[in-house]
């Protein structure tokens, strides 16, 4: 063996190391004792922990120390867990510190991260590797069997722990947003944890806590709302998920101020809270990426839905009235703006593009919220009554749209299932008015018999 080889083998080892060490100071939440000390820099002049490692090594680990050093304070404020957290900051600076490759400089391409795979090879900035952030995305559960695990490291040494630990600790830090930058770090990077997340049968140990910092997302950062969107976006891509947060039933959620909540599933409570995630950002922060993430993780979810919710789907059907008013006032100021003569044409020009952008824009997410009901009636009608109910309760919000060109395939399923549902009602003799248990009673009863005969079947966004 070379000597690069084996200074390659020994960085990699102690890269593993301290990832792993680090890891477990989270999940373990250890006290620094009283009389213990290792310091990173001796105060005797001999060397410290990180120089006693070597040179080479030494070299990569101080650089982000400084950065550390800066963001973390001396308070002994929450000091049984200081350790814990310091050692979470130390991690997520080395896992996302990346250096630029120099013009000049040649190095092998397996060691080269682009950091844009949409952009042409010779234009997009190209970085060297990050050991550290390798070292977490090769991470194994130390469930695997040793052999297993040793045979896959063809790169070196493998970072073990307890995945089970690991996904308990996150669930209960997760209302620190470095923890929740560590979970996106390992749901993004780490097919083995992600994996490992998705079979749980207790999702909400994570998502409760997601859910309920979206639900005050008044107090968050556009930036902290989007790392969460994106971590239920990556979750909400698999049909396991999607299936298993409709059958976990939670008992309540004691956060939720609007109104008692008890027993909905928690995939009822997902689309709840991403709807008024939805409108929140309609008010105040006005992210047309927000509103996509957040309508493509109910697009996600939309053909799995089960028993969703009489407030859920209530919440659906109200989201595509409220976006479908903004669009009729933004298609009426279009036209009296055309019609209009200004005396600045430049003027008009550019405020009847910006009307033109916003309008296509409600185009779009209109057309998303009917995807989302087309997919729940098309492939979950008869497990979802209360979103048969909702429809048929407000199907005068979709009359405007029957016959507009952007719209009207989208609608011909709904009215498909309008016309089924409106017969039944119409062939049903009844004395007095129609109540809403008398409704969902005949709703249930031609759920057992809908065959779907008329509908047409769309690709799953």
């Amino acid at each position: 063996m070379c000597i690069h080889s084996l200074m390659r083998l020994c960085f990699s080892s102690i890269v593993a190391s301290v990832v792993q060490k680090l890891l477990l100071n989270f999940v373990r939440r250890p006290q620094i004792p009283s009389n213990g000390s290792h310091p990173v820099f001796s105060d005797d002049g001999g060397p410290g922990v990180l120089q006693r490692v070597g040179s080479a090594a030494a070299n990569f680990v101080l650089l982000p120390y400084y950065t550390f050093n800066y963001f973390v304070s001396a308070s002994a404020e929450g000091a049984t867990s200081q350790l814990a957290d310091n050692s979470l900051l130390v991690l997520l600076i080395l896992i996302h510190y990346r250096k630029c490759i120099s013009m000049n400089e040649s190095i092998p391409t397996d060691s080269v991260y682009m950091s844009d795979s949409n952009t042409n090879v010779k234009d997009a900035p190209a970085f060297h590797e990050n050991p550290y952030c390798k070292a977490l995305n090769n991470a194994k559960d130390i469930q695997f069997d040793h052999a297993d695990v040793e045979g896959n490291a063809q790169n070196g040494p493998v970072v073990r722990l307890s995945f089970a630990s690991l996904f308990d600790a996150l669930g209960t830090c997760l209302k620190d947003e470095s923890s929740v930058l560590l979970l996106y770090s390992l749901v993004h990077g780490n097919c083995d944890f992600q994996e490992y997340v998705l079979v749980r049968t207790d999702l909400d140990t994570l998502l409760m806590p997601i859910l309920e910092m979206l639900y005050n997302a008044s107090r968050k950062t556009s930036n902290q709302i989007y790392m969460l969107l994106i971590i239920l976006l990556i979750l909400s891509q698999d049909s396991t998920f999607n299936a298993s947060v409709h059958k976990l039933v939670l008992p309540s959620v004691p956060w939720y101020q609007e109104r008692l909540m008890h027993q909905t599933s928690l995939g009822s409570l997902m689309v709840v809270v991403l709807i008024r995630t939805i409108k929140y950002n309609l008010s105040k922060l006005r992210d047309v990426y927000l509103h996509t993430n957040c309508l493509a993780i109910l697009a996600n979810m939309g053909p799995h839905a089960h028993r969703l919710s009489a407030y859920a789907s209530q919440r659906l059907v109200s989201l595509f009235d409220m976006l479908s008013r903004k669009y009729a006032k933004l298609a009426e100021l279009k036209n009296d703006k055309a019609l209009k003569v200004t005396s600045d044409q430049m003027e008009a020009d550019i405020i009847s593009d910006d009307t033109s952008t916003e309008l296509h824009i409600y185009t779009d997410f209109l057309r998303i919220v009917l995807e989302i009901i087309n997919a729940i009636l098309t492939y979950a009608l008869p497990r979802n009554p209360e979103v048969v109910y909702a429809v048929l309760h407000r199907q005068e919000v979709f009359q405007p749209f029957k016959n507009h060109p952007r719209f009207n395939e989208l609608l011909e399923n709904i009215y498909t299932v309008l016309d089924f549902f409106n017969s039944r009602m119409d062939m049903q003799q009844l004395d007095g008015e129609w109540s809403v248990d008398k409704v969902l009673e005949l709703i249930n009863k031609n759920c057992r018999s809908w065959r779907g005969e008329g509908m047409k079947v769309r690709l799953v966004l």
